[in-house]
């Protein structure tokens, strides 16, 4: 007999949907949309119906395993936790814990994943990972301009007159989002794309403008410097609720329009339009991820919020600089379930240069890795020298459901629970602030335990049990402790499926900033405390024609990589047989300089690798442009970051993986 229930996706995405999720003899048969969601309706992707996949995958981790001799032997769950927890013991007397690194990435959303780091902090403290190969230098740009990175709620994008999406294919990567579009359209507000690929969500708009990739902050800038000399920027706003703008116009002013435009391969008349657009608010501007992934990707996205901000779009309605929305995970009592206050030691690694921190580690080494919620074997930059590190660190450890690049190369791997296998609370703090309770609805195959088990046998057998000794409720509960005067209770949870969290709608309207100023600073104070130019710098890639034209000259194609479409990164890759190959989409420019017909083998490189695939031509696209999807695995032609660089942003927040120059060649 078949029962529906209610549940969540976990999928770290941007739209976190609802589900109902059928289950026939203690097993999921199917997962679909929940259409009394207030956001998604109903409606979801193919990645959080791919959940059912996953969960029943035969290729699925179903038992403790150790690597001996080369090969993976299963081994029970006592004789993992305890070999384990007497390595960390060792570590802890000799080395100190911060030889123990934690590496994670944020694949999966559940509230009780931050158990981990209370499981860490219990043990002392260890290595961590800082910054995010995903959205690192647009959420630390945002916290020097506005004092956080917050969002307007979806629904406000009807009150906006222009909608202008910047850099983000939401039709890929935030369907419900695209579904708005729609909408609003039908009612009369403008839609403008800018973006470097001719996207489906680009097809849906009034206007599309193609950028040159890596110099959106320049396009901004010079949208906002024709603002400035026609005298349509927003006083009243410059005047009371920001600080520096002086500065910022003082460095347009020795920039040529002349310049932009031959930077940012626009023109004059897309200029001028854009201008218009922000000077006829209110305007919403809806900003992707891809665009802050290059050396100067927060000084971007700190150009497109001046641009906002000095046209009058912040703290209204139907405006906003749309970015992240961290108010939502904000809501919850963290520090309860994290206990930082445990921790003695502490060291950090940046997410970005983890692989070379490891190689180059003294006092401690890195003797042991942990790894959780990631894959960094394919979703790390620099795959090679990522694989070198993890080959040199005596003992790996992976907890995950599938046997990932990464799990394959550890020493131990410990089956982990999928969502379905465990109880927990879901939020997005990208898009919608509606919190989510997904219930246990069977049990975990095999001998796979909650990740918050592993936890708790370790600390027992490292002495610090007591501090995980909670039932799931007591830690769920913990976690909401904040919100109780708000009505969101896990009772209240559970009976409703999900509730909204106390969260603004329209941030900033009282013009109250979480800066030092409590203003709005184009000229930032936190950046000058933290060591770097308080004025946004009009810097370009790294790798370009404009920083270094001889290898520009080498390798003339800018490499992007892309969400896939069906596979949140690398979750999904090996259970759909069509994405089980790399698939090279090339500007249209290239295909005619090198004869390329779609299907015709190709070979991508530069200095850090190479990579073979099938050609695809895109219909429009920029010119020398080409697009990997990330997520592939190695049994499938490896992983795009086989080409990428391990460096950090202008801020030291988030990655390069954009700023990539390569060649290709036929086969």
């Amino acid at each position: 007999m078949s029962k529906v229930h209610q549940s969540a996706c976990p999928l770290n995405c941007w739209d976190s949907c609802g589900f109902l999720v059928t289950v026939e003899n203690e097993k999921v048969k199917k997962v679909d949309g929940d259409p009394h969601h207030p956001i998604t309706e109903g409606k979801i992707c193919g990645r959080g119906r791919m959940l059912e996949t996953k969960t029943n995958a035969p290729e699925r981790l179903r038992y403790p395993m150790k690597k001996q001799n080369g090969e993976f032997v299963r081994i029970s769950w006592c004789q993992a936790l305890d070999e384990i927890a007497d390595r960390m013991q060792k570590i802890k007397e000799t080395a100190g814990t911060t030889a123990v690194l934690h590496s994670h990435d944020y694949a999966n959303n559940g509230l009780l994943k931050a158990l981990d780091q209370r499981f860490f902090n219990g043990y002392g403290g260890v290595t961590e990972i800082v910054g995010s190969i995903c959205w690192g230098s647009g959420i630390e740009a945002q916290s020097w301009d506005f004092g956080r990175s917050y969002g307007h709620g979806p629904l406000d994008i009807y009150n906006s007159k222009h909608v202008i999406v910047w850099g983000r294919n939401v039709s890929r990567t935030n369907m419900h989002l695209y579904h708005h579009l729609q909408q609003v359209k039908k009612q009369g507000a403008t839609l403008t794309v800018i973006d470097p690929i001719f996207n489906p969500t680009a097809k849906l708009a009034d206007r599309y403008i193609s950028v040159k990739p890596g110099m959106d902050g320049w396009l901004a800038a010079g949208v906002l410097k024709i603002l400035i000399q026609s005298g349509k920027t927003n006083e009243d706003f410059i005047r009371n609720h920001s600080f520096g703008f002086k500065e910022v116009a003082s460095l347009l002013a020795s920039v040529s329009l002349e310049e932009i435009i031959v930077k940012t391969e626009t023109s004059i008349e897309e200029l001028q339009y854009l201008a218009g657009l922000y000077a006829d608010g209110p305007t919403a501007t809806f900003m992707g991820l891809g665009m802050q992934r290059y050396k100067n990707g927060g000084g971007t996205i700190r150009w497109i919020d001046a641009l906002v901000a000095a046209s009058g779009n912040v703290g209204i309605k139907g405006g906003g600089a749309n970015f992240g929305n961290v108010q939502i995970g904000e809501s919850f009592a963290k520090p309860k379930l994290t206990l930082p206050e445990l921790k003695t030691q502490s060291r950090t690694f940046s997410m970005m240069t983890q692989a070379e921190e490891i190689l180059t580690a003294a006092d401690p080494a890195i003797e042991m890795i942990i790894v959780t919620c990631g894959n960094p074997l394919t979703q790390v930059p620099n795959t090679n020298k990522v694989k070198e590190a993890f080959e040199k660190v005596p003992m790996t450890v992976a907890i995950d459901s599938i046997l990932t690049d990464t799990a394959k190369l550890c020493d131990y791997v410990l089956p982990t629970a999928t969502v379905f296998e465990e109880e927990d609370i879901y939020y997005s703090s990208m898009y919608h602030h509606f919190v989510q309770y997904g219930k246990k609805l069977v049990e975990p195959q095999g001998e796979a335990k909650s990740d918050s088990w592993i936890w708790a046998e370790l600390a027992k057998r490292l002495g610090f049990g007591e501090i995980f000794e909670y039932s799931t409720e007591e830690f769920l509960q913990m976690g909401l402790s904040s919100l109780e005067k708000e009505g969101v209770t896990l009772e209240r949870l559970k009976e409703k499926g999900h509730l909204p969290l106390p969260v603004k709608e329209v941030p900033w309207d009282d013009y109250k900033f979480l800066t030092p100023s409590g203003k709005f600073e184009f000229v930032s104070s936190a950046a000058e405390e933290k060591g770097y130019s308080g004025l946004p710098k009009l810097d370009v890639p790294e790798e370009s024609s404009f920083h270094d034209s001889r290898l520009a000259e080498k390798y003339p194609y800018t490499l992007l990589s892309i969400h896939p479409q069906r596979s949140n990164h690398s979750q999904h890759v090996p259970f759909i047989e069509k994405m089980q190959h790399i698939q090279v989409d090339i500007s249209p420019d290239i295909a005619d300089e090198q004869a390329v017909q779609d299907g015709d083998v190709v070979v991508i490189f530069n200095e850090r690798g190479r990579l073979e695939g099938k050609a695809k031509i895109m219909k429009q696209a920029h010119p020398k442009t080409i697009n990997i999807d990330e997520g592939m695995w190695s049994a499938f032609g490896g992983s795009v970051n086989t080409l990428t660089k391990d460096t950090n942003s202008d801020n030291g927040m988030g990655s390069t993986l954009f700023d990539c120059l390569v060649g290709m060649e036929k086969a």
